[in-house]
């Protein structure tokens, strides 16, 4: 095992819980350090979009010649993918050399994987003296390890019903945790269309700038182009992201009204925007193939995200069948997951996610026997051998579908990798 994969076994191993939400642990390792972000910091948090968010702020802000930090998770083929400065990721020797920074600072503090790798990513983008910052939530917001962190600017994507055990039951009680990356003074950009009444009071409590979609700020969807409309005033014959699916449009609005509130600071003009629009790639986000049958990479892991596959499934063009290599994790509501795709699915493959938090292949097929019956079901051991047996029976005019969850995508897309 070479020294990062060292590193990251041992993170894994160093903290009894894998998530351990609250922030005493990990402030107290941020001080020791002397750690604080002298350059603008956006926060991205919400249910679903975060990458994407992030994504097109980081893309945005280079074209229009910033250096930045961008720091997301989980990854999907190597832990680098989470930390990129300037769009690259961070080699091992520099991820290794943060690594033991922050283990000589802790003393006999215990930080979580995440915590960890929250502060060695800190000190890299502290060290490379960026321009600018953006730091997505790992879980929640405000017992969340980079909310140690003061935005300047936080984005909350959505809220909807995900990590139900550690954030509450209700939409009011997971948004009361998102919002509590919102600080007094700044503004907080909100994208869900429909909010909580908590995230609300969460920013009139805290004084935060609250801008909403709809309200202040929102898009208008073209045949070919969009409109946003905003503070700043309107932009018309805006290309679409790179990201497919109308959802994006959404993201893609509240990334161009975070930048539009740090303009003072960060001037990004327009052609700069466009071309973050054209340019933003984020790995797994409905991504599509190369080559017939066409196959698509998504995500998605819960029902609000499932509910956006199923949309852009519907816009994507004819196909005579579709084909769903689909697995999942058991602390999930995979029967959620199956209404809001069902509609779009001929044919599923279902795999077997190996793990303490994976679920069986014969309970996914049991599920599926209840909630999608008369459809053919085949289990499978792993999500590569259902893709493989899905491949072989898929011809040129159909479609395979990868989703469920990160696992899922990043096994099928590690062996596509091998196969180029």
């Amino acid at each position: 095992m070479d020294a990062l994969g060292q590193w990251l076994d041992r993170l894994e191993r160093l903290h009894p819980r894998p998530i351990d939400l609250g922030l005493d642990r990990v402030e107290a390792v941020r001080a020791r350090l002397g750690l604080a972000l002298p350059m603008p910091l956006f926060m991205v948090g919400g249910t679903n979009g975060k990458g994407s968010v992030c994504g097109l702020l980081d893309a945005m802000l280079r074209s229009a010649g910033y250096r930045t930090g961008l720091y997301t998770s989980p990854h999907l083929l190597r832990y680098n993918e989470r930390v990129r400065i300037d769009g690259v990721e961070v080699p091992d020797i520099a991820l290794v050399d943060a690594f033991q920074r922050v283990d000589q600072a802790r003393g006999d503090t215990s930080l979580t994987y995440f915590e960890f790798g929250t502060l060695a990513a800190v000190l890299l983008f502290v060290d490379a003296e960026l321009d600018c910052v953006v730091l997505e939530v790992g879980l929640g917001g405000r017992l969340d390890a980079v909310n140690v962190f003061d935005a300047d600017c936080a984005v909350l994507t959505n809220v909807g019903l995900d990590h139900v055990q550690y954030l509450g039951s209700t939409r009011e009680a997971i948004g009361y945790e998102k919002a509590g990356i919102f600080r007094t003074g700044r503004p907080a950009i909100c994208a869900d269309s429909d909010p909580p009444s908590s995230v609300i009071a969460q920013a009139h409590a805290c004084g935060a700038q609250l801008l909403r979609i709809g309200h202040d700020f929102g898009y208008v969807e073209g045949h070919q182009q969009w409109r946003y409309w905003g503070p700043a005033g309107k932009r018309a014959g805006l290309p679409f992201p790179a990201l497919r699916g109308t959802h994006q449009l959404a993201n893609a609005a509240a990334a161009m009204t975070a930048l539009g509130q740090l303009h003072g600071r960060l001037p990004v003009p327009m052609q700069a925007i466009r071309s973050g629009l054209v340019g933003v790639s984020v790995p797994g986000r409905f991504q599509v193939l190369p080559g017939r049958p066409a196959v698509i990479l998504d995500v998605a892991h819960n029902a609000h995200a499932a509910l956006a596959l199923a949309r852009t499934l519907r816009s994507h063009g004819r196909h005579a069948r579709t084909f769903a290599v689909f697995a999942m994790l058991a602390d999930k509501d995979i029967g959620a997951v199956i209404d809001a795709v069902r509609g779009e699915i001929d044919s599923w493959y279902v795999a077997t996610l190996h793990g303490s938090r994976g679920t069986e292949a014969t309970t996914l097929a049991a599920l599926l026997a209840a909630r999608d019956a008369g459809k053919s079901v085949r289990a499978f051991d792993s999500p590569l051998a259902a893709y493989r047996a899905a491949s072989r029976c898929a011809g040129e005019n159909d479609r395979i579908v990868v989703f469920g969850s990160f696992h899922t995508v990043s096994e099928v897309m590690l062996a596509q990798q091998a196969a180029a």
